[in-house]
C-alpha cells in the first residue's frame, strides 16, 4: 500500500505546529490539519484564558511564547502492528449491518494511523510524498503528538490500555474538579477546585430536536470500548423499519471508544467515528468529542465529577 496524492492544499507548517502545541497542552484543536478555522480559534482562546493572556483567538507573539516549543511533525517508523488490524473495511450505514460486524473497528491502516496521530488521512497524504510506501519499517511524517507518559492504571483492562496507547493519550493528566459544557462556545472545559481552566475540548452537543439539557449533572461512571445499544425509539431520525440492534465496541462505534455516563437518562460524554465533524454537525443531545479527546477526558474524571451544562 502506498500514499496517494493529496486532494487538498498543503497544510501550513506554522499552523500545524500551533495545533500540535495546543493538543499537547490540553487545549485541543480537534483534528490537526494545518488549517486555521473556528475550532483552532476556540482552542487558542481557551489556552489564552488559562494563561491570563488577551483572548484574541490568534497565535500572537505572547501566545506562541507561552506554548511549548515543539516540532510540528516527527518521523514515525511503521511497524507490523500498524497493519495487524483487525480492520473491517468500509463501515456499513445500516445499524442492522453494523451489528453483524465482529467489532466497530477501523476501516483500514490509514484510518487507524490518522486517528493515532490526531489527524485525517488527507493530512497524512499532504505530509508525505505521493508513492510513499506504507509498509513495516518505512518512515512517514506525522503530527508530533507522541505521549509524555504511558503509565496507565493497572486496573484498566489490557484492551483499554492498548487503545489509550494507540490513540497517543498521555497517562499524565490533571484531575477534574468540575466540567463545564458551553453551548454558545461549543466547548467542554475542565476546571480545578479553584475554577482554574485546566483543559478544553471542542464538542458537538445537542440539536434542534435534542437540545443540550442545560443544568447541573454528574458523571456516574465510565465504560471503555462500550457495547452500543441502538434503539430507534430514541432517535427522531431513525429510518422506518429499523429495529433495536447491539453493536460491539470499537473506534467506529456511534459513541466512539469511551462513554462517560451522566445522571441525566440517556445522556453522556463520548467519542465519535467522525472526528473531522466535531463542532460542525449536530448530535442526538449528548456531548461528542474526538476519540482521543474523549479518552483523555476519561482519565481526568471520576464518578461524582460535576458537569454543568450552560448556555
Amino acid at each position: 500500500m502506498a500514499i496517494a496524492a493529496a486532494p487538498k492544499a498543503s497544510p501550513s507548517p506554522e499552523t500545524l505546529q500551533v495545533q500540535v502545541a495546543l493538543d499537547r497542552s490540553g487545549f485541543s484543536p480537534g483534528v490537526i490539519d494545518g488549517h486555521s478555522g473556528a475550532t483552532l480559534s476556540k482552542a487558542l482562546k481557551g489556552f489564552q484564558a488559562a494563561h491570563d493572556l488577551p483572548q484574541s483567538g490568534q497565535p500572537d507573539g505572547a501566545t506562541k511564547a507561552a506554548l511549548t516549543d515543539v516540532a510540528g511533525t516527527v518521523d514515525y517508523t511503521l511497524t507490523a502492528k500498524d497493519f495487524a488490524g483487525p480492520f473491517v473495511g468500509p463501515m456499513p450505514s445500516k445499524p442492522a449491518d453494523q451489528a453483524k460486524l465482529p467489532a466497530m473497528g477501523y476501516a483500514d491502516a490509514m484510518e487507524q494511523l490518522a486517528e493515532r496521530f490526531h489527524t485525517t488521512p488527507d493530512t497524512l497524504r499532504t505530509l508525505n510524498a505521493p508513492g510513499t510506501k506504507l509498509v513495516a519499517g518505512a518512515k512517514i511524517k506525522v503530527p508530533n503528538v507522541l505521549p509524555a507518559a504511558t503509565a496507565y492504571p493497572e486496573s484498566f483492562k489490557p484492551d483499554w490500555r492498548a487503545e489509550l496507547a494507540l490513540l497517543n493519550v498521555s497517562s499524565d493528566q490533571p484531575k477534574a474538579a468540575k466540567l463545564e459544557v458551553s453551548k454558545s462556545q461549543g466547548v467542554l472545559r475542565v476546571l480545578d477546585a479553584d475554577g482554574k481552566l485546566l483543559a478544553q475540548f471542542p464538542a458537538t452537543m445537542g440539536s434542534t430536536h435534542d437540545p443540550l439539557p442545560i443544568g447541573h449533572w454528574k458523571v456516574q461512571g465510565t465504560s471503555y470500548l462500550p457495547t452500543y445499544h441502538f434503539n430507534p425509539a430514541l432517535f427522531w431520525d431513525a429510518k422506518p423499519g429499523e429495529s433495536k440492534e447491539t453493536m460491539k465496541g470499537g473506534p467506529n462505534s456511534p459513541v466512539g471508544v469511551v462513554w462517560m455516563d451522566l445522571d441525566k437518562p440517556h445522556y453522556g460524554i463520548h467519542g465519535t467515528p467522525n472526528p473531522e465533524k466535531i463542532g460542525r454537525t449536530e448530535s442526538h443531545g449528548c456531548i461528542r468529542l474526538t476519540n482521543w479527546d474523549a479518552a483523555r477526558l476519561s482519565l481526568m474524571v471520576k464518578p461524582g465529577t460535576p458537569a454543568d451544562f450552560v448556555e
